[in-house]
């Protein structure tokens, strides 16, 4: 078994989009990846996930009650939602990046932050 390096370099949607074009290029994967076929192994990656949190009930922020190789395998399985749906979303043809902050803003507006100077409990 060949040893993962640690990455140094600054990570963007951009660069993981890249990598994960090149990554398919190189195994001749495109034709696999289409929207559909993307989309149900992005729903497969997120059961992954579930799974690990199935029986756990509430799980308190940082997960301070989990074993080592819980989050291990915790941060073995959250990278491949996030490299399907970044997959996914260039193979759509949406930009990501510019998708998440212009939702951001359109929540914003419909979910506008009280402001506690003049809003009465």
């Amino acid at each position: 078994m060949s040893e993962v390096e640690e990455v140094d370099e600054r990570v963007s949607l951009d660069l993981l989009k890249h990598k994960m074009a090149k990554f398919a290029k190189e195994r001749d994967w495109d034709h696999f990846h289409t929207p559909r076929n993307l989309l149900l192994a992005l729903v497969g990656e997120v059961g992954e996930v579930s799974e690990i949190f199935q029986w756990k009930g509430e799980v308190p922020k940082g997960l301070p009650d989990w074993k080592e190789e819980e989050k291990i395998h915790l941060g073995e399985e959250l990278p491949d939602v996030l490299l399907y749906l970044i997959r996914l979303a260039d193979m759509c043809g949406i930009d990501l990046g510019k998708a998440a902050l212009r939702k951001l803003q359109l929540n914003a507006i419909k979910y506008p932050a009280p402001n506690k100077y003049t809003q009465h409990p």
